[in-house]
Order: C-alpha cells, then structure tokens, then sequence
C-alpha cells in the first residue's frame, strides 16, 4: 500500500524549502527534482524523517495558512529548541509551540510529553499544564511540569 504525501505549493522556492527542510531533519533526503518547461524545479519530491513530501513551485495563487501545519515530536527540550531556532530564523513566533518558518509553513514543535503533563488524571495538575501552556511560545517542558507540580 502506498502513503497519503503532503503537496506544499511553493511561488519558486520548493527545492530551498525542501533543502532546509532536510538540513533540519533526520531520516530526511531529497529524492527527485523535476523540472518545469523553463528548465527551472517544478516538483521536488523528497522525505522528512521517514514521511514522503512534495514541494511544487506552482507560482503565488496560494499561500500557507494555519489551517495546515506539520507537527514534530520532540523527545527533549533540546530538540524542541533546536528546532524551534531553526525554523523560526526569518519566519514568526505563534502561541503555544506553533510558528512559521521563513516560507510560511506552519509547524508545531510538540514535546512527546505534553499529552502526558496535559492529560494528568489530576484536574488541577492539568488545568495548570495548561494554563502555563497557553502564555508560552516555545514549549518549555520544565515549566510545564513546574506549572503542574504547582511551583511555577
């Protein structure tokens, strides 16, 4: 059986999206790049961390919004950091581990954790999570379990 691959439409920037986009991620290749009658990219398929993606430079028609974005479970804060630098260089800050990166793609840079810290059998505890969640940018874990614990 083969596998759903998201399409990202790009105004002429697809291979440097997919290109940075590889650089960021493990697992992660650039697989093919076919030209359009210019000679220029036109579709560039490539993997991030294992998935398949394509990146199609179909012109400035259509643009990113937040109603999709891709999100990357981060075992660590380090990773969460690390990724959060990268992909916000020349793009924006959003509430509550989301942002756009420099093409407008939307990300979410998730702890594995947080479904753990939110979903506490405690009320109290995740409703704390949760409040604490709400005022952060980038997901910071430590205050996430400083706000359950209720020592933040």
């Amino acid at each position: 059986m083969t596998s759903i691959t998201p399409c990202l439409w790009f105004d002429g920037n697809g291979l440097e999206a997919a290109e940075f986009y590889v650089s960021l991620f493990p697992d992660s290749s650039i697989d093919s790049v076919s030209p359009g009658p210019d000679g220029s990219p036109l579709l560039v398929s490539f993997m991030l961390m294992g998935g398949p993606f394509q990146a199609l430079n179909g012109g400035p028609m259509f643009q990113f919004t937040e109603a999709v974005s891709l999100v990357v479970p981060c075992e660590s804060q380090a990773e969460v950091d690390r990724y959060w630098a990268a992909l916000t260089e020349g793009g924006e800050e959003s509430m509550c581990g989301w942002l756009k990166d420099r093409y407008g793609v939307s990300w979410q840079i998730v702890p594995t954790v947080l479904g753990e810290i939110l979903g506490d059998p405690d009320p109290e505890r995740a409703a704390r999570a949760t409040e604490a969640m709400l005022k952060m940018r980038r997901l910071d874990i430590a205050a996430l379990r400083a706000a359950a614990n209720g020592t933040m």
